[in-house]
């Protein structure tokens, strides 16, 4: 099956300035799980959350149809990377406690994904998918984000951007859903790695290769402006929404 392969081409920025998420999202998750011998880390990018779950679960596979994101993923020693589609995962029946997508359900084939979970997950097994929303710095940068955003990238997006930002509510979850709170990643950026952040976007990188300049240069000067010292340190808040629910 094929996939919407969006991240490749900046797979070493991905790794680099994609946030991670809270403590308090995994805590919740182990909530669920009290069972820990094996989960599947869908679509996993640079591998972020795999290496979180690898230190509670025995074993961890950890999935990504981009070879150049398993490239740039981290090791560990009991994680299993593999280039696989979320639609045809390579694993085995039956075989996991917990299967966790972040940030990247909306690319899926939603229909054949949940056969899959149906068969990868054991019964009473947990699929938890989360993806976070665009972040609040201050009045003024946010000023200059939200305008780049909307303006500047409008027509870049993929279409499947609608998604995210209805936290996933129209999309289908047929699973014994619970109850899940709002989550923040907060961490701090300077000037520089904020760019950072926004280089690693899709439609930053569709917009670089359709006009062969970086979009970011149109809103540098206002932005910085409203940063201060490209070295100054800032907040910066994302909140996070998740579905989560229990396989039959």
């Amino acid at each position: 099956m094929n996939f919407k392969d969006y991240f490749s081409t900046q797979s070493d920025i991905y790794a680099k300035y994609r946030p991670g998420y809270p403590d308090a999202l995994y805590d919740f998750l182990l909530q669920l799980t009290p069972d820990r011998l094996t989960a599947w880390d869908c679509a996993t990018g640079n591998g972020q959350v795999a290496v979180v779950l690898a230190q509670h679960f025995t074993t961890v596979f950890a999935t990504d149809a981009s070879p150049a994101q398993i490239n740039h993923a981290a090791a560990r020693p009991n994680i299993h990377y593999s280039v696989a589609t979320a639609e045809n995962s390579g694993l085995a029946s039956l075989s996991t406690n917990l299967i966790t997508v972040a940030q990247a359900l909306h690319w899926f084939n939603f229909d054949a994904f949940y056969t899959e979970v149906r068969r990868v997950g054991k019964p009473g097994s947990v699929l938890a998918v989360w993806g976070y929303e665009l972040c609040e710095v201050t009045p003024a940068v946010d000023a200059v984000f939200m305008y780049y955003y909307n303006h500047i990238l409008a027509g870049f997006w993929a279409q499947e951007r609608m998604y995210v930002e209805n936290r996933y509510t129209n999309i289908p979850f047929p699973f014994n859903e619970v109850a899940t709170p709002l989550f923040y990643i907060e961490l701090q950026y300077n000037f520089f790695e904020f760019c950072g952040y926004l280089n690693s976007w899709s439609a930053t990188q569709k917009y670089r290769q359709q006009h062969g300049q970086n979009p970011l240069e149109l809103v540098a000067a206002q932005l910085l402006e409203a940063w201060g010292n490209a070295e100054q340190m800032r907040f910066v808040r994302f909140p996070v929404f998740m579905r989560a629910g229990f396989i039959d």
